[in-house]
């Protein structure tokens, strides 16, 4: 059965301010953390200390308009469209394998270069949201009744997004869209499909696939034991811990850091958190963690105030694409995982990730008020 969407206006309805001030408090840091890393070296090549926080600057006023542009469609649409959306994503991530459109940077060609632009588009960032949308529609239709079938069609389309992720090789984005898929089906059914598929992918494929590509096992190898190799394998690791105990409790102070003078290569890209702890400390990395983790908390208010499957299907998965990603950043830079290149949500350096971000909270934005209009309707 189809969710409802003729709810009428509610004058009990406020957006929930938090729902995007956070996010721009976490934009605010990250752009202060962008000049601050990119300052020593930016003016060397461009002239100028800033030009790194202003490109990123532009990206969050393009995000911004993005965010209301997403939250101006009604969730019907999205809701009907979710499958040629996905599609369209689909086909968008085989682009930067197109040679003269695709870009390599590190190996991988996971980005496209729009021409006249000077900037790269990363297609995966949009297939995971298109999955997580597309997703929550098919698990409310009733995926509850049948659980195994509802859990096949999952794995099936999770493979299928996944392909050309694994082509380019973007093991990171294909490991962050099976984890939301499973989080997903988990919220709607329950732990017992998912906890099978994840022991055999977990014991068997995904170790697979790092010995299929000698860089994945660099970062293995590196991660295991870093200092055995400090000055080639290990040496972003090492460094990021040093900017960690630079850092302290409270910081060596905003700009002061000794790592961005190349010591932390590209620091302020999947690296910024290491940067944030040695320039803000303990102090300033549990900061962030705990904007994080209240914005996460407004948006379950909004998941446990809708009735509609789809709708709390979507919240939940939307969450998962902020949440997760932040766990796989903090965990890699602070050595408990192997590196997987994921970058910090609303903070590292990047376009297609800040406004797929800020798209996001549009979408949220529109979720928590279409649950309003919900609550008004049954009250």
């Amino acid at each position: 059965m189809e969710p409802r969407f003729d709810g009428s206006p509610d004058n009990r309805y406020k957006a929930n301010p938090f729902i995007w001030v956070i996010p721009l408090i976490l934009s605010g840091i990250g752009i202060l953390m962008i000049t601050s890393t990119t300052s020593p070296t930016s003016f060397l090549y461009t002239g100028t200390p800033f030009q790194m926080g202003i490109k990123q600057l532009q990206w969050l006023g393009i995000a911004m308009l993005g965010m209301f542009f997403v939250y101006s469609v009604p969730v019907r649409i999205w809701y009907r469209f979710s499958g040629p959306l996905l599609i369209l994503m689909w086909l968008l991530a085989w682009l930067p394998l197109v040679p003269g459109v695709g870009e390599a940077i590190g190996g991988a060609r996971r980005w496209i270069r729009l021409p006249g632009l000077g900037v790269s588009l990363q297609p995966g960032e949009l297939l995971c949201l298109a999955v997580a949308l597309h997703l929550a529609k098919l698990l409310s239709r009733g995926a509850e009744r049948d659980p195994l079938k509802s859990f096949v069609n999952t794995v099936i389309l999770v493979v299928l997004a996944v392909l050309p992720l694994l082509v380019q090789p973007d093991l990171g984005t294909t490991i962050l869209i099976f984890t939301v898929s499973m989080g997903m089906y988990v919220e709607k059914v329950g732990w017992r499909y998912p906890v099978i598929a994840g022991g055999v992918l977990g014991g068997v494929i995904f170790p697979l696939l790092i010995l299929l590509e000698p860089y994945r096992m660099r970062r293995v190898t590196a991660f295991l034991d870093p200092w055995a190799d400090p000055l080639n394998k290990g040496f972003q690791a090492i460094q990021g811990l040093i900017a960690f105990a630079n850092g302290g409790l409270w910081g060596s102070g905003l700009g002061h850091g000794f790592q961005k003078l190349n010591y932390l290569p590209a620091a302020y890209t999947d690296f910024i958190y290491a940067a944030v702890g040695e320039e803000l400390g303990l102090i300033g990395t549990l900061c962030i963690l705990g904007l994080f983790g209240f914005w996460i908390m407004q948006t379950r208010a909004s998941y446990f105030r809708t009735e509609d499957p789809f709708k709390s299907s979507l919240i939940w998965g939307i969450s998962l694409t902020v949440l997760l990603p932040l766990v796989i950043n903090v965990a890699g830079v602070t050595k408990m995982i192997p590196l997987t290149g994921m970058p910090l949500p609303f903070i590292s350096y990047g376009g297609t990730s800040l406004v797929t971000m800020w798209s996001r909270v549009g979408l949220m934005l529109r979720l928590e008020k279409d649950s309003w209009l919900e609550e008004g309707e049954n009250g």
